[in-house]
């Protein structure tokens, strides 16, 4: 498979929703059924790189012919869902940690794999039970040195350190590789908890927004028009798969498909709803 692995880091609150609320939420956040991971679904991901591609020749061999001659050629590239890779969780110490879990990790590693990318850990770290976090360095800002206690939202968790682990190291080089600074407060405020406290946290640490419409003339909310909103906070990490399919038609090599796309790596974009109220706003890094 000639894949790439692509990160989107949120700038800002992320709303990639599903369109209509089951709950008390009434726009909820676009998540996996089975896993409850939060996504950003792969078509969003098309359209915006689309958008941004500049160069109208390249743009229709890469992303397919606009609607209106669609039925030309399919384009050359495939997004697969960006899920959820790190989740920004409120801390007691050092304001926020980057949290992930076992099982996104095993996820990760599988993408890797179909991406040909080596060079990474090859096993997840597994807190020993729930009560448990591993951070990886002594120098971590999320764990209290006294107590070795991590303190994430309301949940005391004690953190076991391994200081020999290269995975927050080998992430932040590739969600920041030029930048030093960030790779440096990555591996700070990294931390992975076991799967059912992610699964927790998951349903607690997202952001949910209260939004009105109010009437021109009192400035009261109309009838019906109070809604609740559902993001992902600022911070939030994802990554996903982009996976270069020239078709013969478009005339077109891998290797083009991905300089182009590559062109977009550190930009700002934006990503999902809500985006004249600054939502969505993220920072793409695709892997060379």
């Amino acid at each position: 498979m000639n894949a790439r692995l692509l990160f989107l880091h949120a700038l800002s609150p992320l709303h990639a929703g599903t369109g209509q609320g089951t709950g008390a939420i009434d726009m909820p956040i676009a998540r996996e059924r089975a896993t409850n991971l939060p996504f950003v679904p792969g078509s969003t991901i098309k359209g915006v790189l689309r958008d941004n591609c500049t160069d109208d020749a390249l743009q229709k061999k890469i992303f397919g012919p606009k609607t209106d001659n669609a039925e030309d050629h399919a384009g050359s590239a495939q997004f697969a869902d960006a899920r959820l890779l790190l989740l920004p969780v409120r801390s007691l110490l050092g304001t926020f940690a980057w949290v992930t879990s076992p099982y996104v990790l095993r996820r990760l590693l599988r993408d890797l794999a179909n991406a040909g990318i080596t060079g990474a850990p090859t096993t997840p770290l597994q807190p020993s039970d729930e009560s448990r976090c591993i951070v990886c360095y002594n120098t971590s800002a999320i764990c209290d040195p006294q107590t070795s206690t991590v303190y994430l939202e309301d949940l005391d968790l004690q953190a076991a350190v391994e200081p020999h682990s290269n995975w927050a190291t080998w992430l932040g080089q590739h969600i920041f590789p030029d930048d030093q600074a960030w790779q440096t407060e990555f591996t700070k405020r990294f931390c992975v908890v076991h799967d059912n406290v992610l699964n927790f946290l998951l349903e607690t640490s997202t952001e949910i927004t209260a939004r009105i419409k109010l009437m021109e003339d009192s400035k009261t909310v109309q009838q019906g028009r109070l809604w609740y909103e559902e993001t992902l906070p600022t911070e939030s990490i994802l990554s996903g798969l982009v996976i270069a399919t020239p078709v013969k038609k478009a005339a077109i090599t891998t290797q083009e498909i991905y300089a182009e796309l590559q062109k977009l790596n550190g930009k700002t974009l934006q990503v999902g709803g809500k985006a004249t109220v600054g939502r969505g706003l993220v920072r793409l890094q695709i892997k060379q």
